[in-house]
């Protein structure tokens, strides 16, 4: 193994027994983190990411045939991005360069270019792996390009953002987007089971294996490194307990990315139950967002908007729930005001629903948007002086309070050119049952005043 002079750049190397993987000589053994001892060396002990190593599979089958491609690993923490881009260099006898995204810059990139152009003239291929490859810039990342083109080496790019925000699209057209997945609780505890013989450490009680695992939510390394603690402070216990869990792990943490990708997904999925109408799901997702560190403040904002778009004038006491349990949580905070914002999003979730409001809205614009700027109808018009009134501004208006039952039959108030538009369609739900009656008794009175007498 060995080292560039940049601390932001690794090149590993594989010449007579040397293998890929091996630790560096100086280490004592043990002293190498449990996460990276247990390392898969070979395809035979990875564990998890079936739809991509299971045999046949995409990434198995450029392992297994030795064709080596750009590619993109995308998922969360602890999933095996860097193992996997180990594996993909290996199965060549390629030469491994990483680079941390964090602390290299241009001149780590020229270095590693060449190094690949030695590498290639020796008859080597070189394998570029860039660790948290969104944190590159626009012109970091385009370095890269010309080198890909040409097949000077391959490059893996590890991120645990979406690469179609993160990514430069260039570079995203010339690599192939792999999705790795959290690893199962079956995937996890098989892990566990590898580490204890490892470790030779005591067994698990079936309880304390299971808050481990939830522990770690899908997470190896995370998994890894709470063992490892935790077998550290058991001394000579013959089991290791929830006791000795507690201790080691002190609270119970999940991973939440405030964010990312996890932070929409889980707002989506709380506004999707809400307006499913299931009260339950629209509960739990709330107490994921909170539990998660989610600023309470957002989802009280993502509340109203809720009551707005999915519950509409269908019970207009929606939208009312939702400002008093804003304001209930500006005065009280976490977490008693946190039970304001689970009662309006029961409330929510029960009401009935409607967005013919924020369809009419949506359509409004959109008809804005697209139209000229019409001018304002003469009888329409504000005449606030002698001179508007003049020139005819307001001259025909109908004041409908002058008329009977308080309605102006057949008036007109849409610009001339344009006619009536329907925009709003209250459902027949709620509130919206008795405005839609109403507003077919109006239509049916304009109708019959526009008729020809």
């Amino acid at each position: 193994m060995v080292a560039t002079s940049s601390a932001a750049a690794t090149i590993v190397g594989m010449t007579g027994q040397d293998t890929l993987f091996e630790d560096p000589p100086a280490a004592a053994p043990g002293a190498a983190p449990l996460a990276e001892r247990l390392r898969p060396k070979r395809l035979d002990e990875v564990i998890g990411q079936p739809h991509l190593m299971a045999p046949g599979k995409p990434l198995r089958a450029a392992l297994d045939s030795g064709h080596l491609h750009s590619m993109i690993l995308w998922g969360p923490p602890g999933v095996g991005k860097t193992t996997l881009a180990r594996l993909v260099a290996g199965a060549s006898d390629a030469q491994f360069i990483v680079l941390s995204a964090v602390l290299a810059g241009v001149k780590d990139i020229r270095e590693a270019v060449e190094r690949a152009e030695h590498a290639r003239a020796g008859g080597r291929r070189t394998v570029v792996f860039v660790d948290e490859v969104h944190r590159f810039n626009k012109a970091q990342q385009d370095a890269f390009l010309p080198h890909v083109e040409s097949g000077l080496f391959v490059f893996i790019g590890a991120t645990t953002e979406n690469p179609s925000f993160e990514v430069n699209s260039a570079l995203l057209s010339r690599a192939t987007v792999h999705v790795l997945k959290p690893l199962t609780d079956e995937d996890l505890t098989a892990l566990l089971e590898r580490a204890r013989q490892s470790l030779q450490a005591p067994p698990l009680t079936a309880a304390a294996r299971a808050r481990l695992v939830a522990h770690a939510d899908g997470d190896a390394r995370r998994l890894l490194n709470a063992y490892e603690n935790l077998v550290a402070l058991a001394g000579d216990r013959p089991a290791l307990d929830e006791a000795v869990l507690e201790s080691a792990l002190g609270e119970l943490l999940r991973r939440y990315d405030k964010s990312g990708d996890q932070f929409y997904d889980a707002i989506s999925a709380l506004h999707k139950s809400v307006r499913g109408s299931d009260p339950d799901a629209a509960l739990y997702w709330l107490a994921r967002m909170l539990d998660g560190g989610v600023d309470p403040r957002y989802v009280a904002r993502r509340i109203l908007r809720m009551a707005s778009e999915d519950i509409g004038l269908a019970d207009p006491r929606g939208l009312q729930v939702a400002v008093s349990a804003t304001e209930v949580y500006e005065r009280l905070g976490s977490p008693e005001g946190e039970l304001a914002l689970a009662e309006a999003v029961v409330f929510l979730a029960v009401a009935p629903k409607s967005n013919a409001v924020y369809a009419a809205w949506n359509a409004a614009r959109e008809l804005v948007r697209a139209d000229g700027t019409r001018p304002v109808p003469e009888h329409l018009r504000n005449a606030p002086t002698r001179l508007m009134k003049s020139l005819g501004h307001g001259q025909g208006y109908r004041y409908a309070h002058d008329e009977d039952d308080g309605y102006a039959a057949g008036e007109n108030y849409w610009p001339d050119g344009l006619g009536a538009q329907s925009f709003y369609r209250p459902v027949p739900r709620g509130l919206e049952l008795r405005i839609g009656e109403r507003l077919r008794e109006l239509r049916e009175r304009d109708a019959a005043a526009r008729k020809p007498r």
